[in-house]
């Protein structure tokens, strides 16, 4: 039964279920730089469940940004200790309050382009953008970026050496995520990779850049979510945010692992594949264009 906003209301049970399986999918793709929006948008077509749309999709998000409040709590003491610290005395070339102007300078790129993006293309959500033939091509053009960013990045900087200009070169990057295929993840890490950055130090700062972005849209779209009798009103709602929460907090942690060993090549192949085989199946479906 299709998960579009024509058809009719599906039964809580099977609402509860997709939901459960869209916020795996959700935890599982936030923070991989792979498109947790394209997998949202890929996943479901795929099972015959159709679009979730897209106050779902933000709403989801929330549970992610719930693992990342949890995850870096001590991080983000820091944070708010620095600024408090530097409005009071002045201390403005402490790291952690340099953190916090950078995460403050790289959140405005996508809340301009978000604004915008609403006023001048209502229709986004049925819009070409969000069509499997657009996510396909943009995880592959997002792929080859990440590529050459692993080639030519120096990889010496360290989160400590944070500065304004950063938060607004990545926070540019973030911006490009509004296009479903580019992922979040994926553009801020690609252009913390280009400035040099450690890839550690590049996934942290992507996850708490992403932080006040990713709360206002998933508030934004809160009580369109829960209104929605097609994706089953509030429960179902619920229950997609904690199972994304849960799994949102072990990728975020076998992430930073990960990076502390390895590249991010195989994430350059898995969007390589990922946007061949969407452009090749839903071509083959007759379905690329919608």
């Amino acid at each position: 039964m299709p998960f579009v906003a024509t058809a009719d209301p599906l039964p809580l049970g099977v609402a509860c279920w997709h939901a459960l399986v869209l916020g795996v999918v959700q935890g599982l793709t936030e923070f991989l730089p792979i498109s947790s929006t394209a997998h949202l948008k890929v996943v479901p077509e795929v099972l015959g469940w159709g679009d979730p749309g897209v106050a779902f999709t933000a709403v989801i998000q929330l549970g992610s940004i719930a693992a990342v409040l949890a995850y870096f709590r001590h991080d983000l003491q820091q944070v708010f200790n620095g600024i408090g610290r530097a409005c009071r005395h002045g201390q403005w070339s402490d790291p952690s309050a340099r953190l916090g102007v950078a995460i403050v300078l790289g959140t405005v790129p996508i809340l301009l382009a978000g604004v915008a993006l609403k006023r001048w293309l209502p229709d986004y959500e049925s819009s070409g953008l969000r069509s499997m033939a657009s996510i396909g091509v943009v995880s592959i053009v997002m792929a080859l970026l990440l590529a050459l960013a692993e080639l030519v990045g120096s990889r010496r900087r360290e989160l400590e050496q944070v500065e304004a200009r950063d938060g607004i070169l990545v926070g540019l990057a973030q911006a490009l995520a509004l296009v479903p295929g580019v992922s979040r993840s994926g553009s801020t890490l690609t252009a913390s990779l280009f400035d040099g950055w450690q890839r550690p130090a590049a996934a942290r700062f992507s996850f708490l850049l992403g932080i006040p972005a990713i709360t206002l849209a998933g508030l934004v779209e809160l009580k369109a979510a829960f209104a929605s009798e097609v994706n089953g009103g509030p429960i179902p709602t619920l229950v997609g945010v904690l199972s994304a929460a849960l799994v949102s907090w072990a990728a975020i942690a076998w992430l930073l692992r990960f990076l502390q060993q390895h590249t991010t090549w195989i994430f350059v192949l898995y969007r390589l594949v990922f946007g061949v085989t969407i452009l090749i199946w839903f071509r083959h479906l007759g379905v690329a264009a919608t």
